[in-house]
């Protein structure tokens, strides 16, 4: 099962590393095999990656077939990360976002059964911390969908997040700051959260891997301290920024790092 039907005490923390979405017209100099049907890029790249962060939930409504249709096509233990709606997000008032959560909540996303992962909530970079009203937003995550349960990750980028009151206040609602590795944004960490959640925007052109093997060898390194000891929990990876072009690239070799082969059953 994905992290979102797991309780954190599970014994088998999962590791999930993988991109952002899968069409990238790069990609197809130097991931996807020449002559590969754009139809079948997921199916391919769920085949070489273990999770992929959906950013096409971000600006538009999906439909349940659509999410159906991601989930047949991927094999036994993928995940999908889905950035919530930016309506839900994109607002002065947070506290007000009822209507746009239940929209995308109930939007069909669980159709992804158990390859549903964590939704993001993504905030603008303008967006400081206000903690009544983002107190209040925290308070309309539903906890379920269906009979799937939900873990929320909150991608905050404006540097006022970066203090105790908001993991805090996240830990109260049992959410998971998102940690940034990035030049523009905070780089925010929770010790004590149910799974963590790694966006690395840091990839470099001239890196074939983006990072380089050593940098990711340090990353490998923080994914088994956290997916051992007495609290093994889930951790979720993405490349998914800097040189776009070299996120694949990344993502496997912290798989092969790691040790955890995809599964490519058909």
């Amino acid at each position: 099962m994905s992290a979102s039907n797991r309780e954190p005490s599970d014994s088998n923390p999962r590791i999930c590393v993988g991109i952002g979405g899968w069409t990238f017209e790069p990609w197809r100099n130097n991931f996807y095999p020449a002559g590969l049907a754009h139809s079948k890029e997921l199916q391919y790249a769920s085949r070489q990656l273990t999770a992929i962060e959906v950013n096409g939930t971000y600006y538009s409504t999906f439909k349940p077939l659509t999410f159906a249709k991601w989930r047949d096509e991927t094999p036994e233990g993928f995940v999908f990360s889905l950035k919530a709606n930016r309506f839900a997000t994109h607002r002065r008032v947070l506290a007000e976002a009822g209507d746009s959560i239940a929209r995308f909540v109930d939007s069909g996303i669980s159709e992804l059964k158990d390859k549903l992962g964590p939704i993001v909530w993504q905030f603008m970079p303008t967006k400081a911390f206000e903690p009544g009203d983002f107190e209040a937003f925290l308070a309309l995550l539903p906890q379920q969908v269906g009979d799937l349960q939900l873990h929320h990750a909150l991608d905050v980028r404006h540097p006022s997040f970066a203090t105790p009151a908001f993991v805090a206040l996240a830990r109260r609602y049992g959410c998971v700051p998102v940690y940034t590795d990035s030049d523009q944004f905070p780089a925010i960490a929770d010790a004590e959260a149910d799974f963590a959640y790694l966006r690395l925007m840091r990839s470099q052109a001239d890196v074939p891997t983006g990072y380089t093997p050593e940098a990711i060898a340090q990353w490998a390194h923080g994914v088994r301290t956290w997916t051992s000891g007495e609290r093994p929990r889930d951790v979720f990876v993405y490349f998914i920024n800097g040189a776009k072009e070299r996120a694949p690239a990344g993502a496997m070799e912290l798989l092969r790092q790691l040790g955890a082969t995809p599964s490519r059953a058909e």
